[in-house]
């Protein structure tokens, strides 16, 4: 394969873990006023009207799409925002940022065993070395906290969030693989779809909240630059790029997440957190070095 377009890609996927980590700071800003599933479904509905006339625009590949289509594109809307981005603003309602994060990284090693199987995309040796320094950092950079804190339910959703998390990883590499639709019609049905599903449980659930300006400034930012743009050029990027390597660069968010953390609200970091950063940094880059031998 062109060694351009996979760094091309690359480049593409770390600008969208980018976007999601100020997701991090906006989402725990909001929560104070809009309840969690209601906030995710707003977020994801709005941005889903904005993907619209980008749908209108390739509307023949809306027209090819078979029933297998929806259904899979149905099932990734479920998973990937309904349980995945909806557990993820439930999950920050009882969990600290630091415990979630930490939680998180456990994703890959669930994509990696599951992609050899549904993928038949075999990490090699120096991938799985990768994936382990990420997760080995992880900790150094967690682990010396003074406690992990959090409610029994605040763990639970976790897991139910890192479960959804892998299964979409897996689902949204097979699907853009095949190259269905533009990525923008494969973005815009699963998150019309997801997106329906959270407003509907939120509003049922939560109730409809009046937001103030501020509030909606952050629910329209979240929407327009981190879901509609993010969403898309994710889709886009895992045209190229595997499973595995997909989430191993997803969890550079820990390092973005830091530093966002310690630029925008004064957490400073101590020289074991940095050097945690640093063996997620090498960990991310090895994973990047030599591809699965289906890619």
């Amino acid at each position: 394969m062109n060694k351009k377009p996979q760094l091309g890609s690359i480049l593409e996927a770390l600008l969208v873990t980018f976007f999601w980590s100020t997701s991090w700071v906006l989402i725990k800003r909001g929560l104070s006023e809009i309840p969690a599933l209601t906030f995710a479904g707003i977020r994801y509905g709005l941005a889903f009207l904005i993907l619209l006339p980008g749908v209108w625009r390739h509307r023949e590949d809306v027209r090819r799409l078979t029933r297998a289509d929806w259904l899979a594109l149905g099932a990734l809307g479920l998973v990937f925002y309904t349980f995945t981005q909806g557990g993820q603003f439930l999950t920050l309602q009882y969990l600290p940022a630091i415990s979630f994060s930490l939680i998180l990284t456990f994703t890959p090693i669930l994509v990696a065993i599951a992609g050899v199987f549904l993928l038949k995309e075999r990490p090699r040796a120096l991938q799985w070395l990768g994936i382990g320094l990420v997760l080995a950092g992880a900790l150094v950079y967690f682990l010396p906290q003074s406690a992990i804190g959090g409610s029994s339910l605040g763990f639970i959703l976790a897991g139910v969030t890192v479960l959804a998390n892998a299964i979409s990883s897996i689902l949204g590499r097979s699907i853009n693989r095949r190259k269905m639709a533009h990525p923008v019609v494969i973005t815009a049905i699963s998150m019309g779809i997801g997106s329906a599903c959270l407003l509907a449980a939120g509003i049922g659930i939560q109730g409809l909240p009046t937001l103030s300006w501020s509030s909606w400034g952050i629910v329209l930012w979240l929407a327009v630059v981190n879901t509609t743009l993010a969403f898309t050029l994710w889709n886009h990027s895992l045209r190229t790029l595997s499973a595995t390597q997909s989430s191993v660069i997803n969890n550079t968010m820990l390092i973005q997440i830091a530093v966002l953390a310690w630029i925008f609200l004064g957490e400073r970091l101590g020289w074991i957190q940095i050097a945690g950063l640093g063996i997620v940094a090498i960990g991310t880059l090895l994973a990047q070095l030599r591809k699965a031998k289906t890619d």
